[in-house]
């Protein structure tokens, strides 16, 4: 073992993302990326982007977007912490909101990035199994974390829990409850950002990557209580966001039906596509995200249909493990892209 670098870096296991495949001609729907292009106020954006500017330092606090984000969700700007993609704003909370010795819980399956997290900061991490269909499971109130991080809907499964239902938990949990919304923008108008606004324990995670067609940019924020962010403001890196960055942001905020009429039209391809693999045979997991949760028909395995697809050009994501390797996460791509998969997928 190297004694230069530290043992708990040592051990751990980094998380693994979605290939990013050199070969062309591939259908990638292994990420979770919206096949359709950002607001045109991006382009116009970028092609008005001053480029002196950039010899100078960005605002550290990003304050023209956090004003934008606050206007949206309807806050004051100082409830709104801007970060370098979501997993920076996680990554910073796991270190603001644990202590030496103590844990973060998460649902199981969840995003993997949660234990990773965790194990980086050199604190314990508590797994909640879900219930069949991976639906809500009761924490137990004697579950010793003071961080608890809530995917909804849910990854890789795509689940929603009713917003009550969290909002019971919240009440109940004595920590911090991230309730991480990468997905929300397919749901349908369901949210928790009042939860974030009204409850002193809670913060909403969001992300450009999705629903806005920002994967390439890194943005990511959070909404909560001023007390919880001003936290987050201690520990970020001095100009954790840059400038270009953040004038990008601010245009795609400043265009949200363009963002809404893409979610909703990837919504009516998932509910498409869903309903076709039923026909098929497979066991489909209800989905309020831009990606589908999907078991193989009887004499099928999720391994072997995925070496398949990928030999037919066609990329999902697998997960081993004991309730998630039976399934397949395939991300919503355009209705062609859905064709080729389905043509490809058989039965």
């Amino acid at each position: 073992m190297n004694t230069f670098i530290r043992k708990s870096v040592q051990e751990l296991e980094a998380y693994t993302p979605g290939e990013q495949p050199k070969v062309e001609g591939l259908v990638k729907l292994n990420t979770n990326e919206n096949p359709y292009p950002p607001s045109p106020a991006v382009a116009r954006a970028l092609a008005g982007f001053a480029v002196d500017s950039l010899r100078l330092y960005p605002d550290p606090v990003c304050s023209a977007l956090r004003g934008r984000i606050a206007a949206v969700h309807g806050c004051p700007a100082e409830q709104v912490f801007v970060g370098n993609g979501s997993d920076e704003v996680l990554r910073v909370c796991t270190r603001a909101f644990t202590r030496p010795g103590g844990a973060v819980a998460s649902f199981a399956p969840s995003y993997s990035l949660y234990p990773v997290l965790a194990a980086a900061e050199e604190v314990g991490f508590r797994e909640v199994p879900l219930a069949d269909g991976f639906a809500w499971a009761e924490p137990p109130a004697d579950l010793e974390a003071s961080l608890f991080f809530l995917a909804n809907p849910n990854a890789p499964t795509g689940v929603f829990y009713p917003v009550e239902t969290i909002r019971s938990f919240c009440r109940r949990f004595q920590g911090v409850v991230l309730v991480d919304e990468a997905y929300v923008d397919f749901s349908g108008g369901r949210d928790c950002l009042e939860l974030a606004r009204s409850l002193p324990n809670v913060l909403v995670c969001r992300t450009l990557s999705k629903s806005f067609s920002l994967a390439g940019l890194r943005i990511g924020y959070a909404v909560g209580s001023a007390e919880l962010i001003g936290a987050l403001y201690k520990l970020k890196d001095s100009y954790n966001v840059d400038r270009l960055a953040q004038a990008i942001a601010l245009a795609a905020l400043e265009d949200l039906p363009w963002m809404r009429d893409n979610a909703n039209r990837i919504a009516a391809t998932r509910k498409r596509v869903s309903a076709e693999l039923e026909k098929r045979g497979f066991r489909v997991i209800p989905s309020a995200s831009n990606f589908l949760f999907v078991e193989p028909p009887a004499g099928v395995s999720a391994a072997e249909l995925f070496a398949d697809l990928r030999k037919k050009k066609i990329l999902v994501r697998y997960f081993p493990g004991g309730r998630t390797g039976r399934y397949l996460r395939v991300s919503i791509g355009t209705d062609a892209q859905m064709d080729a998969f389905l043509a490809a997928a058989g039965f």
